[in-house]
């Protein structure tokens, strides 16, 4: 089955606490900034398959549809993402908010990492048939730095699934990394991942 079904199925199992982002005044004569789309990742660009090669949906406007695991509650209607998949069960998804402000980009930025710092709880409470463990792989030197985080999770009825998770951001702009496939922690590709995730986030210029 490919992680386009699994992980999707892992992602509808589990959400994230949703919480309010604290809103900086703007005076109202102030112009907005000048909006600039940002720039997603190119299949090339994700941790290589020793099987596949990788595939990418188009950049599309809004939440994705499931939402992500963990930190999906808190992403706004102002997203867009882009979808990836190999032809076998390995997965990925990048989502990016262009914030009004610096200050509002870092707010979102932090709230984001919460739900990921407390992510393996958060699915255990609200959904008892799934066991859930965590890693935290370190902070990236990259902009104004980027975050990554590892989630396995196993099912009742025997699924295992491991996923990785960036957080990083630039400026304003703020973007969201998920890379997924059966397995557990000794499968995922970190270095990979933390390649792909600098990546991510200096193409947000």
């Amino acid at each position: 089955m490919y992680i386009r079904n699994r992980w999707v199925r892992a992602a509808v199992t589990a959400s994230a606490a949703g919480a309010a982002i604290a809103v900086a005044t703007v005076p109202a004569t102030a112009a907005p900034p000048p909006f600039d789309p940002p720039v997603f990742l190119e299949p090339a660009e994700l941790p290589p398959h020793p099987a596949s090669g990788w595939y990418a949906g188009p950049v599309t406007a809004g939440q994705p549809d499931p939402l992500p695991m963990c930190v999906g509650d808190a992403l706004p209607s102002t997203a867009s993402y882009r979808r990836y998949w190999t032809e076998y069960d390995t997965g990925a998804l990048q989502v990016t908010v262009v914030e009004r402000s610096t200050q509002r980009a870092r707010e979102f930025a932090a709230l984001l990492r919460e739900d990921l710092a407390d992510c393996a709880r958060t699915v255990m409470e609200q959904y008892p048939d799934i066991t859930a463990t965590q890693k935290y792989y370190g902070r990236l030197d990259v902009e104004e730095g980027a975050h990554v985080y590892g989630v396995h999770t196993v099912a009742e009825w025997g699924a295992s699934d491991i996923g990785l998770f960036s957080v990083g951001r630039d400026g304003r702009t703020v973007t969201v990394v998920q890379w997924g496939q059966m397995g557990t922690f000794a499968h995922a590709q970190v270095s990979d991942f933390r390649a792909t995730t600098v990546t991510a986030v200096d193409k947000l210029h």
